[in-house]
């Protein structure tokens, strides 16, 4: 068996994982060499940010899984992988604080406008502006996954009113006041005073947040977008914010990495924009190879996989969350 890997591990990962599987080499492809390599992969566990020819992978057979090491994962759901029968693991929750903070971050920045205040800062005026609370708002989680239910606890501290759509509407968590189906979102959405998307992108999630969509937010209110960047239309965003429908918004990932100098949202109104950083932490890789050790042994072992992702949707099954 061959194990090729394509994160940043270090000399250290990689014997704890030959450690979980001493007969099986593994190779460390990176994404210099995963487009080479991943064709000779029997478990593959990374995050391609290079194109890899998934055709040729799923024709030569010998792939059995993929644990990607990010939540997301349209990177690797590409069609001749949906229709295989490999398995495939998401990392959703691994990195459920690290997002929690990051959104965090984003939201208080937004709420509290300080982007207006940096620019003053930058000026050196001293100037007032109106803000929002936190406290007491009414806040709507897009998909209620890993992280969005660490999002849910989190948010519990401050007063809030926390409803939230999924595509599998059960386990509700008792930090949720209401839990409703994927199709109930135009409901909940001029219900919320701030609306944070935690969902994969697939085929029906792509320009979710268009104009049409944004219009049913209440007015004066929050988007913030963890997920990925093709969910909101950006110049739909934009306009949102110039008319002043959207009180802010921020952002931690866009629709092309990295942002264009002349997109429209390096300067749209109350926008805090991050250049996709909301995993990242100390012990990132810890975390992950710790979590894929875990997924071998089981693997290893013909034990069911933490996190078995229903590869239409882009997602864990309920029942399969990781804690």
């Amino acid at each position: 068996m061959r194990i090729v890997l394509c994160y940043p591990v270090e000399s250290q990962h990689i014997a704890q994982i030959q450690a979980v599987a001493p007969d099986w080499e593994i190779v460390d492809a990176g994404q210099e060499r995963i487009a080479e390599l991943l064709p000779t992969a029997d478990i593959y566990c990374g995050h391609a940010k290079v194109p890899v020819p998934w055709e040729e992978v799923v024709a030569g057979g010998r792939l059995q899984w993929i644990q990607s090491s990010a939540a997301g994962m349209d990177h690797c759901l590409e069609p001749p992988v949906v229709k295989s029968d490999i398995l495939v693991t998401s990392a959703s929750g691994v990195l459920a604080n690290q997002v929690a903070d990051h959104t965090m971050a984003l939201l208080a920045g937004s709420l509290r406008r300080l982007p207006v205040f940096f620019e003053a800062m930058e000026k050196r005026e001293f100037i007032r502006r109106p803000t929002q609370d936190l406290h007491n708002a009414t806040v709507g989680i897009v998909g209620l996954g890993g992280n969005g239910r660490r999002l849910a606890q989190v948010l519990s501290v401050f007063n809030t009113t926390i409803l939230a759509t999924d595509w599998f509407p059960v386990n509700k968590p008792p930090e949720v006041a209401e839990l409703l189906a994927a199709d109930q979102i135009d409901e909940m959405l001029p219900r919320c005073d701030i609306v944070i998307l935690a969902i994969p992108l697939n085929d029906v999630t792509r320009g979710m947040f268009d104009a049409k969509r944004i219009a049913r937010m209440k007015p004066g209110s929050v988007l913030i977008n963890m997920a990925r960047g093709p969910i909101v239309v950006e110049d739909d965003l934009v306009d949102a914010l110039e008319s002043g429908h959207l009180w802010g918004a921020g952002l931690d990932v866009t629709e092309v990495e990295p942002l264009a100098e002349d997109s429209r949202l390096w300067t749209a109104p109350n926008l805090v924009l991050t250049p996709h950083v909301g995993g990242q932490c100390k012990t990132r890789i810890e975390d992950m190879t710790n979590f894929f050790c875990d997924n071998l042994r089981r693997f290893r072992d013909g034990k069911p996989l933490k996190n078995v992702t229903d590869k239409k949707l882009g997602f864990p099954f309920p029942a399969q969350l990781e804690d």
